[in-house]
């Protein structure tokens, strides 16, 4: 993880933070592949490598990171609030009453490779691929092993590297998967892109040279690129030339542009927006978000900043970065100890890193009729006087008519004494809310993993349903307060409403991962339950696509609408339901390049979505 440089606080302060709109307009520079490779299938590749050292890697990744690591400060403005109480004034002190999410699947995944060992996965049709620091694997959904899925190195498959800070994304719009990691020796950027939708099959491989090292890399899906933020010197947005990637291209390319976003001193990483449902329109900037704590010194406020990057490709490509808002947030306190001593656990005076400074991944973006939604979720100090620290969580929303974000709810989930830590939250198909993350106590409750949630009707600023346990520690860390840098949800492609995550805890004293599925059941805005996808039913028969959709919620008005796999928009029109919530429509699919499309169904009183893919060919 985390490469730290003195450098950064002057170059990032010199930023003005009351700026509302000013453009940054920053010379581009695009970098071309450096290496390309079209792999064998992982079977084949994986059965020339060598087994990897886990001991070694664990001591070469521990002090690697420790060697370069600047700690984040305790507030250095006397002013700052949350005051005069010193507790989180936007605190969740009470469990909600929802019975318990049901969970789906739940099995152990990937450990013993490294410290930290960030975990990252993501569910596709039929498999969920899971990497960590330094190994992946591909199981199917159930948890069971598949015949060529491994483990295996990300050296294996990533031109040698075993480095880490991996992450997995399935492209569902594109059906293909891609895997990603840094190489600390030359500032590398690697990529594995899968040639099919079989993720034990042929990859396509890039490796990019960064103009500085690409620490704490995180990625998203865009319409125009794959975006990557990461902690450098020089804060620098990347988009990767995903149309060239999808289709192997040797000389795809990369746009990297400087910006410089307010922050703190030490560690920081900005997201990019990740799409999620319906992919925005081709043109749609990327939005890039960051928080500002107003302990950071004067002229500082706590709030959140949205960046917003325009990329164009063609013959000359270039990437232009505008601050399109500042969103100024309920008090919060996101100061960290200094030696990143933050966690109690029972038992111990050994604490584990909470690793702050960073909205934790990822920043989940969906439209819907008339607006756009972001979840994010960062860690934040509960109650300066006990030092319990928890997760503040958002709800973004960006008008569609007039641009405008705003911030729709917001929360700190702590229930109980109990800290929480390194989150990751997502939004479902019917507008209802996932949150996982670690969980920790000075007493009884060892590192372990929990997840709440609440539905799109629900009291806003509440989580509503009671917290559940998916994975229990047993043993405290003391061989050093290092612990998962980040965790990762994700949705199910297939069924809109099932929540994917893996994440962290502790087992005899050594880290381990966990992998599981959950769903809330029920819903306020009158989806009923569904099993399965049959409720939104997609097909084409060469000469239409035809779209069924039934089990909807109760809304006067439809919108349906087919896109292209870039976002851009063929046809739409606005449909009503009949009396047994049904509906049916069609597209004309006679002269439509061969390819995959996407259809949209969205109500316009409701929160409620489905996106369906189809293949024309």
């Amino acid at each position: 993880m985390k490469k730290y440089y003195l450098g950064i606080i002057a170059l990032l302060m010199a930023f003005s933070v009351n700026a509302q709109t000013s453009k940054q307009v920053n010379k581009s520079e695009v970098i071309v592949c450096d290496e390309f490779h079209v792999t064998k299938t992982l079977s084949e590749i994986a059965a020339s490598q060598p087994v990897l050292d886990d001991l070694k890697d664990q001591i070469r990744k521990e002090s690697e990171d420790r060697n370069n690591r600047i700690p984040y400060q305790k507030k250095r403005n006397p002013l700052a609030l949350p005051l005069p109480t010193d507790e989180d004034p936007a605190a969740q002190k009470t469990m909600g009453d929802r019975q318990a999410a049901t969970i789906l699947a739940n099995w152990s995944g990937q450990s013993g490779t490294s410290y930290p060992p960030d975990p990252s996965g993501a569910a596709g049709p039929n498999h969920f691929v899971q990497a960590v620091n330094t190994k992946y694997q591909i199981f199917d959904k159930t948890g069971g092993s598949v015949t060529g899925g491994g483990p295996f190195t990300l050296g294996s498959l990533l031109f040698s590297s075993n480095d880490g800070d991996p992450i997995v994304m399935y492209d569902k719009y594109a059906d293909k998967w891609v895997i990603t990691e840094f190489k600390s020796s030359g500032n590398k950027v690697l990529f594995a892109v899968s040639k099919t939708n079989n993720p034990t099959g042929q990859y396509y491989t890039y490796q990019f040279t960064s103009p500085q090292f690409p620490d704490y890399e995180k990625f998203s899906i865009w319409s125009d690129g794959y975006y990557m933020t990461s902690n450098q010197t020089n804060q620098k947005i990347f988009v990767f030339e995903r149309d060239s990637m999808l289709a192997g291209s040797a000389s795809s390319r990369s746009i990297n542009v400087t910006f410089t976003p307010p922050t703190g001193t030490g560690f920081f990483c900005p997201l990019p927006a990740d799409a999620d449902g319906q992919l925005p329109p081709a043109g749609t900037p990327c939005p890039i978000f960051s928080y500002e704590d107003d302990g950071w010194g004067t002229g500082h406020v706590d709030r959140i900043n949205i960046f917003k990057v325009t990329t164009t490709w063609g013959t000359t490509p270039a990437a232009t970065v505008t601050l399109d808002a500042q969103l100024p947030t309920q008090a919060f306190d996101a100061s960290y100890n200094s030696s990143w001593n933050d966690i109690a656990q029972p038992g111990t005076t050994k604490k584990l890193d909470g690793i702050g400074g960073v909205f934790t991944y990822r920043a989940q973006y969906r439209r819907w009729t008339g607006y756009n939604t972001v979840v994010l979720n960062n860690g934040v100090m509960v109650n300066t006087t006990t030092g319990q620290r928890s997760i503040r969580w958002y709800e973004l929303r960006q008008n569609t008519t007039t641009g405008q974000w705003s911030i729709y709810q917001q929360s700190t989930f702590a229930p109980d004494a109990l800290n929480r830590w390194v989150g990751s939250i997502a939004m479902d198909d019917n507008g209802s809310i996932g949150l996982a993350y670690a969980v920790s106590g000075s007493t009884v409750t060892y590192p372990s993993i929990r997840f709440t949630g609440r539905l799109a009707g629900d009291t806003l600023n509440k989580m509503t349903f009671t917290e559940q346990e998916v994975a229990t520690g047993n043993s405290a860390q003391t061989s050093t307060n290092r612990f998962g840098d980040y965790s990762h949800m994700t949705i199910d492609p297939v069924d809109g409403t099932i929540f994917w995550y893996t994440g962290e805890y502790i087992t005899g004293g050594q880290p381990a991962t966990k992998i599981f599925s959950f769903k809330l059941p029920g819903s306020t805005i009158g989806v009923k339950e569904n099993t399965n996808s049959s409720g939104f039913v997609v097909s084409n028969n060469g000469n239409e696509i035809k779209v069924i959709a039934s089990n909807l919620p109760k809304s006067d008005v439809f919108v349906v609408d087919l896109f292209d796999i870039k976002g851009r928009q063929i046809e739409g029109r606005r449909l009503s339901a009949s009396a047994e919530n049904t509906l049916e429509a069609s597209f004309n699919s006679i002269g439509l390049a061969k390819g995959t499309y996407l259809v949209r169904i969205g109500s316009a009183n409701t929160s409620f979505q489905k996106v369906a893919k189809v293949i024309v060919e």
